[in-house]
């Protein structure tokens, strides 16, 4: 399977990495509240430092309609299977109480 490159907007690069800044948690905590792969935020983070973050991604070519819808329906996916485990863990915490 293909893995694709999501495209992050400027403004979201930008506000990610003062969400770290500001946040006190930790790159791989923040990554995950971000919803972002924890080397992404992490590139982002260096390149703030050095002065870089807007050229990040620069020469990295558009992503078709097709490969955007795919993006994100993998996201949502993935958000929808950590809902679902919580949702196995509540309720074997649950029963495991009524006994």
């Amino acid at each position: 399977m293909e893995l694709l490159r999501t495209q992050y907007s400027q403004e979201f690069r930008e506000q990610s990495v003062q969400f770290f800044k500001e946040s006190g948690l930790t790159l791989v905590e923040a990554a995950k509240r971000l919803s972002l792969p924890k080397g992404t935020l992490k590139n982002w983070v260096y390149a703030n430092k050095r002065g870089e973050l807007a050229t990040v991604s620069k020469h990295q070519k558009p992503l078709t309609e097709l490969e955007l819808e795919l993006s994100r329906v993998k996201r949502e996916l993935a958000e929808v299977k950590l809902e679902r485990d919580f949702i196995k863990k509540c309720a074997t915490y649950f029963a495991k109480g009524s006994r």
